[in-house]
């Protein structure tokens, strides 16, 4: 019976693919094969007795409380029009440098990333913004929304991350499952702030890699990102000052966040209550905030919110009826019967993740995949911070990744008719690789994102 799992597995992509709504997606299959499992006897529906429990503990869950807050601060900084004041200042700042404006774009998705943590508004906002500028300024198309692209799925890797929030809530049930497997009944924990520390690291490094990338592309091939000259002639010290006033609130809010966390002074979840009040405080610092502006900011991020956890609820009823159908025993057996032993088991885990990419949302993956394998990881010896760090990155690389690439179809809707869709694939392609390139670095040294978090923590 174990397969039915499997064709379970199979069926809800295909589900998905036919355009049915995700959350629906994932309960209405599990129901549909309880009860043809209930039926012929194949299934137990004891198992779904403990569905009640898992929303109870959905519903007092103190680590998801971050997630309505993070969302709420991302919204009220989108609307807040930060991003406009930011590439106005760094197109100043990188004035007559090639690829000048190609490397202010990365550097403002880095802080809109920081900022915000949602990819699909920071690609969307940066390719209203930035995408005009740089046709205007004469960027080979590729090159610019491949540059967009990229620095819109920093969002995924660089804290506060929505994606590290809920994989540290799903990392932790999954480790201390896979210890009490193995008989540690005084389990550790990891915690959404072990993984903000751990990604910092590579987070800061994907950056690099990105910024290193554009900045060569421009000294061999000048005409494919020409400098850009502004008309103000300010000089350097206004310019200095210029640049402070715009990059100070951003910053300030970040290191507010990140620093409250790390620093141990607060929660993931206090800490982004804090920049919810900050961000609302900038957008009225700005004259953006009124009430019909807070009126789209709490309808925007009720509407978020109530798509997480309604996909999280489908994922507990799926994940139920997946282990009644013994789906957790037959991925157990798969994973361990590969050849290469632990590698060869995250070799193919990161791979499979990779591919559902294509098709299903961090979201999902996160709820549906994660659960199933990360106990048998974990139980393998594997860090949890590492792994979960990997599975923030793979799960990076697949937004960007032809022909399905969520980020690609985000920009696609809002890019200039002139640009093509094959334009914007040709773009991407070196930032893949960039990622690549992160991941094996981190498989070789997991140290890049287990050696902050033992200086922060001790541990």
């Amino acid at each position: 019976m174990e397969w039915i799992s499997l064709i379970m597995f199979l069926v809800t992509c295909a589900v998905l693919l036919a355009g049915y709504p995700v959350a629906f997606s994932l309960a209405g299959t599990a129901l549909a094969f309880a009860t043809l499992g209930s039926v012929t006897g194949a299934f137990d529906p004891s198992f779904l007795e403990a569905l009640p429990n898992r929303l109870f503990g959905i519903m007092t869950n103190q680590t998801l409380i971050a997630v309505p807050l993070f969302v709420f601060m991302g919204i009220t900084l989108e609307k807040s029009r930060i991003a406009e004041s930011l590439l106005d200042t760094m197109a100043l700042l990188f004035r007559g440098t090639p690829g000048g404006l190609g490397i202010s774009v990365m550097l403002i998705g880095m802080l809109l990333a920081a900022s915000t943590g949602i990819v699909g508004a920071t690609v969307v906002t940066m390719g209203l913004l930035s995408l005009p500028t740089m046709m205007r300024h004469r960027y080979d198309p590729s090159i610019a929304t491949g540059a967009i692209c990229a620095s819109g799925t920093l969002g995924q890797i660089i804290p506060p991350s929505i994606v590290l929030v809920l994989l540290g809530d799903v990392l932790s049930s999954a480790y201390q499952q896979a210890q009490l497997d193995m008989g540690i009944f005084s389990p550790k924990t990891v915690s959404v702030g072990d993984l903000f520390v751990g990604a910092l690291i590579p987070g800061l490094l994907l950056v690099f890699g990105y910024i290193m990338y554009l900045a060569i592309t421009a000294r061999l091939r000048p005409e494919t990102m020409p400098a850009a000259h502004d008309a103000m002639n300010l000089s350097h010290a206004e310019l200095l000052r210029r640049t402070a006033v715009v990059l100070a609130p951003p910053l300030l809010l970040i290191l507010a966040v990140l620093g409250s966390i790390m620093g141990g002074l607060a929660t993931p979840t206090e800490a982004a209550s804090v920049g919810g009040m900050g961000a609302l405080l900038l957008a009225a610092s700005r004259g953006a905030l009124n009430l019909n502006c807070l009126r789209d900011i709490m309808r925007s991020s009720t509407r978020i919110t109530s798509m997480v956890f309604l996909i999280l609820i489908g994922a507990s009823l799926f994940s139920l009826v997946f282990r009644g159908y013994g789906g957790d025993d037959l991925v157990t057996d798969l994973l361990t019967d590969l050849p290469g032993g632990t590698f060869g088991a995250v070799l193919v885990v990161m791979l499979v993740m990779f591919v559902l990419g294509f098709v299903l949302d961090f979201i999902e993956i996160t709820f549906v995949v994660v659960p199933i394998v990360g106990p048998i990881l974990l139980a393998m010896g594997l860090d949890p911070i590492w792994l979960g760090v990997m599975i923030a990155i793979n799960l990076q690389t697949s937004f960007l990744t032809p022909p399905f690439g969520f980020a690609l179809f985000y920009l696609r809707g809002v890019a200039p008719k002139e640009i093509t869709t094959g334009q914007i694939y040709r773009g991407v392609i070196p930032f893949i690789g960039i990622q690549l390139v992160m991941l094996c670095l981190l498989a070789i040294w997991p140290q890049l994102a287990t050696w902050l978090p033992g200086i922060v923590y001790g541990s």
